[in-house]
């Protein structure tokens, strides 16, 4: 089996084609306060967000997000994010969005070790993190059964509706 895919699903690089499905993700309130997100994303900004992701370099960019395509149906179904990657110091942060309609098929636990593989014997990154709300409940699940480790609580760190938030700090070491 090739990198970054196994028998269900393939992450793959982005494409302009990924446009719409994006703007539907970015632009789901319900999921900004799992995030950094406080107005809606335009269809420009993101348009132009995928040529300047496209024309970059990782080096160039620290980041990578590939899209999670479901193989049986070649459905994209998500995102997965590696974030202020360190070659330095060999980490990086991930980050996973799942569309609601493929949640609780195991999708998301197969991207992550996909992507764990991939840091590791590609970018040769020594660790993960992650930034866990502690409401995420069902993140919080999932990044424990992929083998990271809660190391640490940042209190109060997100603000939302209910107020402050603390987040759990997940890592994992390759």
């Amino acid at each position: 089996m090739a990198l970054l895919e196994n028998q269900d699903i393939r992450l793959r690089a982005l494409e302009p084609e990924d446009l719409d499905k994006l703007y539907q993700w970015e632009n789901d309130t319900e999921l900004w306060q799992y995030g950094s997100t406080l107005a809606p994303y335009s269809r420009f900004a993101l348009r132009d967000y995928l040529a300047n992701t496209l024309s970059q370099t990782l080096v160039e960019s620290r980041q990578l997000r590939l899209m999670i395509v479901e193989k049986a149906t070649n459905q994209t179904i998500g995102t997965i994010d590696l974030f202020d990657i360190d070659p330095i110091n060999g980490r990086a942060g991930i980050g996973i969005l799942l569309d609601k309609s493929y949640r609780r098929r195991g999708w998301a636990l197969q991207s992550l070790q996909l992507m764990k593989e991939y840091a590791v014997r590609t970018l040769l990154l020594q660790q993960l993190y992650a930034y866990v709300p502690q409401t995420n409940v069902p993140s919080y699940r999932l990044f424990l059964k992929s083998g990271f480790v809660q190391s640490g609580m940042l209190q109060s760190w997100l603000k939302t509706a209910d107020g402050l938030e603390n987040v759990f700090l997940m890592q994992w070491l390759g």
